[in-house]
């Protein structure tokens, strides 16, 4: 369990700091003010704040985000009447907002706020010491900071690094970032688990091991036959075989087998196991692996390895589309930890593949066109660039509020269902 844990808690660290890393840098490169990188949803547990950005760890381990100014999630907290405490330099600007009870500014200056432009003139009028006979304007400076409810200390966030004041094309790439580095991820842990290995394991349709009292061995398959049909279905990859033999589960079929250059039938009936939540046919046999040891194959498997799980997620995704859509095709948080759990017992290497495929299917997901999503983001980003100005700030606002409420109803269904089908079966 600790393991399970532990583990869980690196996979999910390392894909969402890697996601918004990407959303991080390219914007910071397009010159727009990241105010916060945080890890986690919901309340703060920690944070650091330094060269304009406060990094923050949160709560709950559902997510995290890269808070642009501009965004659309990016409020003030300030509200007419309320008191503040405002820290004021030698050059009678205004570097810090105190919002909080949680902290108090020892040289600040309460002020019962009436107005304030954090934008485009940088001011903040109020009454000084409860006097409402006397309305002072404080000019705030380009870099001051607001300290928020719950006591976390951000910039404020000027028009001019605004997400909107960046280039459209810088946008876009900060939009995409985020699922770029997942794929990048997903290759770089290919390529170390090839190295690790000592090669590139090979499994091609050549049976290994058959356990023992399996359907395999009571039918007759033998170690080093070759599947290479099932119900006439040509079959030349250990995955081909394996998936035409799960769909199959308590289900007759008819395998094919190449038995020393001698073509032989058998009938065999998939016994029915709940592998990943899910029902799939097992017969009880295991491949056998060859390792291609040459560098050109160790440095290409992180390249050919991420565009094999990239074309199979969208397979899926388009049959989704096409023949029905499950709960039980998606996965979250539960999901997860089940999938840790099992990776964990098989060692380092295969958590590491594990994290491997959900960096792509993070990566492919958020890439989606929904609102709220960063595929959304960039098609909103499309639109503009044809329509050559911005949308309504106020009806993108919409749109992405409808986007992020549908997810939130799908993540609930998601994560009752997964509970479900891994700890209440």
């Amino acid at each position: 369990m600790i393991i399970t844990i532990i583990a869980f808690i690196i996979v999910f660290g390392v894909l969402v700091f890697v996601h918004e890393f990407g959303h991080y840098f390219f914007a910071k490169k397009a010159g727009i003010l990241v105010r916060e990188f945080s890890i986690g949803m919901g309340p703060k547990l920690w944070f650091y704040r330094k060269n304009s950005t406060t990094y923050t760890i949160r709560l709950l381990p559902i997510g995290g985000y890269v808070r642009m100014a501009g965004a659309e999630e990016d409020d003030v907290p300030l509200k007419k009447g309320m008191t503040v405490n405002l820290l004021i330099n030698d050059e009678n600007k205004v570097v810090k907002i105190n919002t909080s009870n949680k902290k108090t500014l020892i040289s600040g200056v309460p002020v019962q706020i009436s107005d304030w432009d954090l934008e485009d003139k940088l001011w903040i009028e109020g009454y000084e010491n409860g006097d409402d006979s006397e309305l002072k304007v404080y000019e705030v400076d380009h870099d001051a900071c607001i300290i928020e409810n719950d006591g976390t200390e951000v910039q404020i966030a000027p028009k001019d690094v605004q997400f909107q004041s960046a280039k459209i094309i810088q946008r876009m790439l900060t939009n995409f970032a985020g699922p770029m580095n997942n794929f990048i991820l997903a290759i770089v842990a290919f390529l170390v688990i090839a190295l690790v290995q000592g090669g590139v394991a090979s499994t091609g349709n050549q049976i290994g091991k058959v356990q023992e009292n399996s359907v395999a061995q009571k039918a007759g398959i033998k170690p080093n036959d070759r599947i290479i049909a099932v119900d006439n279905i040509k079959t030349t990859t250990w995955q081909e075989a394996s998936t035409q033999i799960q769909k199959n589960g308590n289900k007759k079929i008819i395998l094919k087998i190449d038995r020393k250059n001698k073509i032989i039938k058998i009938r065999i009936t998939p016994k029915v196991q709940i592998e990943n939540g899910k029902k799939v046919g097992m017969i009880g046999v295991m491949a056998k692996v060859h390792y291609d040891k040459s560098i050109v194959a160790i440095l290409s498997y992180g390249f050919t390895q991420t565009w094999y799980i990239i074309t199979s997620i969208i397979g899926v995704l388009g049959k989704m589309f096409t023949q029905g859509f499950s709960l039980n095709d998606l996965g979250g948080p539960v999901a997860m930890y089940s999938y840790t759990s099992e990776a964990a017992h098989y060692g380092i290497l295969s958590i590491m593949n594990l994290m491997a495929v959900l960096s792509i299917n993070l990566g492919i997901v958020n890439l989606l066109p929904i609102p709220a999503l960063d595929g959304g983001k960039l098609l909103l980003n499309i639109v503009e660039a044809i329509r050559r100005k911005p949308l309504d700030p106020e009806k993108e606002g919409i749109i992405t509020l409808i986007g992020f409420g549908f997810l939130m109803i799908l993540m609930i269904l998601v994560t009752w269902n997964d509970i479900q089908r891994y700890f209440l079966h």
